[in-house]
């Protein structure tokens, strides 16, 4: 899983990076590279200095460069965009529509699996004090997100509606900022500095995620962490070449829902103690499958067409193709990968029973593990003269909790 989440993470890297050229070239007509390059070198020095805690601190910031975007584009854009009211309906933006319904599936499968994948909300959820505090963070980030989505989207809208987007209404993938480029220059330059900012603090953030899933899960701590960083800057390069030849933001992201949508709900069957019995066995061949399903769905849809199931698998076509095949994808992907998690285990079970069987070993595949032993030696083989130390915890009541261990090497 540690493979996904790096490929996860990686996909938003270039995303980030294929959104901050277009708009650069959008909004100034210059070439976005340069700040591409500047953008991966700032952030490798602050993020090399400083870790996580720059991630931080940088979050802070970017909250706040958000609001004052938000107050100040709303302002703008009410005062200065005028709305063609013939273009409502010709855009069918308000209409019921196939992708509407479509939508209302594949938006909550492709972002509840995807986030699954993302290290810097693990790491902010590992790092609240208790789940109180936990449960508080993200109620207020409920908030805050929802409201920001609904006016970023009605930006979109509004894009359309102004003329921005042709006639009738082409998407594009960055709509909202195509209608900021239609307001005063000043606010434009606002705006441009503002966006650099935010995509530079998002890039630092997925940088350290990067950074500490690839040292701690990939390696296993083994390696020192400057040799990881060193890796990761190599990286770069390939990511900004894919950035720059990216045809669409919506694509890249797609693709990577695809690839949590097949492998998380084979995943946290895990998570459940009641099967205790799953193994990583089925959840790789189950992760994998779901893959499979797509093109095997694709094959059945374009009648047999292959290049056309290969497109299937990134999604070549968007969310915005007039028929059943993003749908279809998103339901082959999970149920693809259940189904094929399912065959592993009794593929898995059946071996080993055969196995146990032949060799007239007791068949002991669904004995429930017994839990390890959480003991801290010193390194000897009994606890005399380690240091006993108190370590207080909190519990989801509130109330802190003394549980004593013995201070030493983890055994």
């Amino acid at each position: 899983m540690a493979n996904l989440s790096l490929i996860t993470i990686w996909l938003y890297l270039v995303a980030e990076l294929s959104a901050l050229q277009q708009i650069i070239n959008l909004l100034t007509g210059l070439d976005g590279l340069p700040a591409v390059i500047v953008e991966c070198f700032v952030t490798t020095i602050y993020t090399s200095l400083g870790g996580f805690r720059v991630s931080f601190i940088t979050d802070n910031v970017q909250g706040a460069m958000v609001l004052l975007i938000i107050i100040v584009g709303v302002i703008s854009v009410g005062v200065t965009v005028h709305i063609d009211r013939s273009l409502i309906p010709v855009s069918h933006y308000l209409d019921s529509s196939l992708l509407g319904w479509q939508l209302i599936y594949i938006l909550p499968v492709a972002i509840l699996t995807n986030d699954f994948f993302l290290s810097g909300f693990w790491l902010r959820t590992f790092a609240a004090k208790t789940d109180k505090d936990l449960w508080i963070g993200v109620s207020i980030s409920v908030v805050a997100v929802t409201c920001i989505l609904t006016l970023v989207g009605a930006g979109g809208l509004l894009a359309g509606w102004a003329g921005v987007l042709g006639n009738p209404p082409q998407p594009t993938g960055i709509e909202i900022f195509s209608l900021f480029d239609t307001l005063p220059n000043w606010i434009v330059g606002f705006i441009l500095v503002m966006t650099v900012s935010l995509s530079t603090a998002a890039f630092g953030s997925l940088q350290s995620s990067i950074v500490s899933t690839g040292s701690n899960d990939l390696f296993r701590n083994k390696l020192n962490i400057w040799i990881v960083r060193i890796l990761i800057v190599l990286v770069f390069v390939p990511t900004v070449v894919v950035a720059l030849k990216s045809p669409s933001v919506l694509q890249i992201y797609l693709i990577s829902d695809l690839i949590s949508a097949s492998s998380i709900p084979v995943l946290v069957i895990g998570l459940s103690e009641r099967f205790y019995w799953w193994r990583g066995f089925e959840v790789v061949v189950g992760g994998l499958g779901g893959i499979l399903t797509i093109f095997l769905f694709g094959l059945v849809y374009y009648d047999g067409d292959v290049s056309s199931a290969g497109a299937l698998l990134i999604l070549e076509d968007g969310l915005y193709a007039s028929d059943w095949s993003a749908f279809g994808a998103f339901v082959a992907a999970p149920v693809g990968g259940l189904l094929w998690a399912a065959a592993a285990c009794a593929l898995r079970l059946g071996i080993q029973w055969i196995i146990a069987k032949s060799s007239g070993r007791r068949f002991d595949a669904f004995d429930r593990p017994v839990a390890p032993d959480a003991s801290f030696y010193t390194g000897q083989d009994s606890h005399a003269g380690a240091e006993r130390e108190s370590i207080t915890r909190r519990d989801e009541d509130g109330v802190e909790r003394s549980i004593v261990d013995v201070k030493g090497k983890f055994f």
